[in-house]
Formats: C-alpha cells, sequence, structure tokens
C-alpha cells in the first residue's frame, strides 16, 4: 500500500535557508541540531543510536527505508528529534520487515521530510558547519526560537533508569561494569560473546558503587551531547582511574579525557558514518589504517594530554584525534565503534584486547 501524502513540509536552518520537501512520519513541528551521515546502510541503527539525542538527522544516500526497520537490529531507543531523506521507500521488500520506516517514525513521534536536495543540505553543512533547523508544516516567521536551541542534559536523558545484567555467552571469564552514557546494545553483545558477564548502570552511578561490585573491568559507553556538561560523570571516572582495566567508545573516550585533565572541541561538522578512516600510531609513527564506523560532534586535543597519556590513532582524513593510551593505568580509549552494527568490523581487536588487560590484572 502506498502511504506517501502531498503533505508539505518544510526544512528550516537558522541561517534562513529554506528547503521544501514532503512529510512522512510523525505530523508536528521539531527542532533540533541538524547533522548529516553517510551510512549507505545501517538506517536502523542511525535511528535508534541514543547519541543522536537532540539532533535532527539527514541521510546522504539517497534511498532510505528499501529493507524496512527490524526490530531486532535496534541500537536502544529512539532519541533524535527529526528525520531527513532525499527519497524514502514505503514498499520495503525483506523478510525480516517488522514495519515500514513511516510507521516507525509515527510511533516514535519522529517527524520526517523527504524529496530534498540532500547533496546541496550537505554541501551547506560543509561550508557553513552544523546548524539547528526546523521541520515544520510553515516556515516560522520568528527563527529565535531555532538558533537558540542547545542539546542540553543529553546523557541523563538516554542512561538507563536501574541497573540490569547481559548474562555472558557460555563460560563466564569476567564481570564488566557497563557504565551507561547512551550505549548501544552492540557494546554489550560484544562483551558478552567474550565471556564477560555485563552489568549496565546507569551515568549517576557512583564510583563507589561500582567498585564495591569488584567488577574485572569498567567500560565506557558512547552518548549524546557535549562531554564538558558532564561534571559528575568526569568526576566519578577521576576516581576509578587505575582502580581496574578500563575501555571507552566515543563519547567514554572524551569523558576520560576530561577526567585525565585534558580538552575536549566541537568539530566543524563532525564525523558520522560507517566509512571513517583511522590510522593507528605505533611508537610514533604511522601505521595500519582502518576503516571505522563513527557518530561524534566534538574531539580530543591530544596536545592537552601530552602529559598523561599518548595518541594511539589519528583520523587519515583531517588529523583529529581518534584514540588514546594511558601507560601503566591499565586504561585506553577510540572515538570510533569497534562494536558497529551495522558497519566494518576491522577493529573488534579492541575487545580482545580489553579482555586481554583484565586477564593479565587477574593473574597478577
Amino acid at each position: 500500500m502506498n502511504r506517501r501524502t502531498d503533505k508539505k513540509a518544510y526544512l528550516v536552518l537558522s541561517d534562513g535557508s529554506i528547503f521544501r520537501g514532503w512529510s512522512f512520519g510523525a505530523e508536528c513541528d521539531s527542532v533540533g541540531e541538524l547533522v548529516f551521515t553517510t551510512g549507505m546502510g545501517g538506517y536502523v541503527e542511525t535511528l535508534t543510536d541514543p547519541s543522536y539525542y537532540g539532533q535532527i538527522i539527514m541521510q546522504t544516500f539517497p534511498l532510505i527505508g528499501n529493507y524496512g526497520i527490524m526490530e531486532e537490529d535496534f541500537e536502544g531507543k529512539c532519541c533524535c528529534s527529526g528525520y531527513v531523506v532525499r527519497e524514502y521507500c514505503d514498499t520495503p521488500s525483506n523478510f525480516r520487515c517488522d514495519k515500514d520506516l513511516d510507521t516507525y517514525l509515527k510511533e516514535q513521534g519522529v517527524p520526517g521530510i523527504y524529496g530534498i536536495d540532500t547533496r546541496e543540505l550537505t554541501r551547506l553543512i560543509r561550508e557553513k558547519g552544523t546548524m539547528n533547523a526546523i521541520i515544520c508544516s510553515e516556515p516560522p516567521e520568528d527563527l529565535t526560537l531555532v538558533r537558540e536551541y542547545q542539546v542540553r542534559n543529553a546523557v541523563r536523558s538516554v542512561t538507563c533508569s536501574e541497573p540490569y545484567v547481559i548474562p555472558a555467552e557460555g563460560e563466564e571469564k569476567y564481570n564488566v561494569t557497563l557504565i551507561d552514557y547512551g550505549a548501544k546494545r552492540n557494546i554489550a553483545r560484544k562483551l558478552s560473546r567474550r565471556g564477560c558477564k555485563v552489568k549496565v548502570v546507569p551515568s549517576t552511578t557512583t564510583a563507589a558503587e561500582i567498585l564495591k561490585e569488584k567488577p574485572d573491568g569498567i567500560m565506557l559507553s558512547n552518548g549524546p551531547g557535549d562531554p564538558a556538561e558532564n561534571k559528575d560523570c568526569v568526576g566519578e571516572l577521576k576516581k576509578l582511574v587505575s582502580k581496574v582495566p578500563i575501555f571507552g567508545i566515543c563519547l567514554g573516550h572524551q569523558l576520560m579525557c576530561l577526567a585525565m585533565g585534558g580538552k575536549t572541541y566541537k568539530l566543524k561538522y563532525g564525523h558520522r558514518g560507517v566509512n571513517q578512516p583511522a590510522t593507528e600510531i605505533v611508537e610514533g609513527k604511522k601505521g595500519r589504517t582502518f576503516i571505522t564506523t563513527q557518530n561524534h560532534g566534538y574531539a580530543v586535543d591530544p596536545e592537552s594530554l601530552k602529559d598523561t597519556g599518548r595518541q594511539s590513532f589519528v583520523n587519515s582524513n583531517d588529523g583529529t584525534c581518534e584514540g588514546m593510551e594511558y601507560p601503566g593505568l591499565s586504561c585506553f580509549t577510540v572515538q570510533f565503534h569497534p562494536e558497529a552494527h551495522s558497519g566494518p568490523h576491522d577493529t573488534g581487536f579492541l575487545f580482545d584486547k580489553f579482555i586481554e588487560m583484565m586477564k593479565e590484572e587477574k593473574n597478577a
């Protein structure tokens, strides 16, 4: 059944640019930070990634929705503020399909807009940088609310409310505490498949509460928003450093940087997609380059950590920091997503590195 309507919709940017298209998904107005992602697949995982909290997602790939929505592939809750595509498919063909894209967005209360020139819009963001926008039925005369919008209290809005446990697959070898700053489900899956019982705890959990459980290791998850906003989380991380092995991903990478006295900053338009190259740095020299999945708008300043850590990965395109190691503290972090689902699995070995760290600590 064709679900398309002739209901007009508008995407209005904070600089006054107007893109006219057609409405799908929830019929409501919504303001957010407009970002683009270059993935050619994995839109289900994108829509359910809590790291997109408060943001309007634009897909650069021109056709979205052709294989439908599968709940089995969800990474978490849908937290985005809007969805922008060139063309969406209302008749998906996939034996695993649970529902179509339009139905899912309506259920989540997320407005969508299709039929706009996403290539032009991407170029505009690349030139001017990330900006706020509104998806609406009529362009507003006053853009003050759009221009003043900020993503705030992001981590507290997406973290779990209560701790829960994911058992190890097969023999239980290690106990890992995963601090949920907006964790993608596949992080826990990767640990579980390696024999880890994973206790997922809210971002508000104190260091004392975590250490009381005597974990073999601590995992710091991805998440949304400005890392510097999370002062309480950073304060608790300071108390965890050197106590047990720690592995951080994305926001966890940034929060550990702040806990170690470093600095973070906002990128012009961020890195979002499944084809970001990250080059490993070994003994001060560039080594192998890996293709990675990324979703972040902030980055770590490695110079601010030169006295406490060393850079382990660098973005091959723009030279920004993609990883840090903290010698003598059993701690390492990466900006990209080694648990990628969907996306390349090139850096899955980092989970094995974490396992080896816990093994060494346990046998010490």
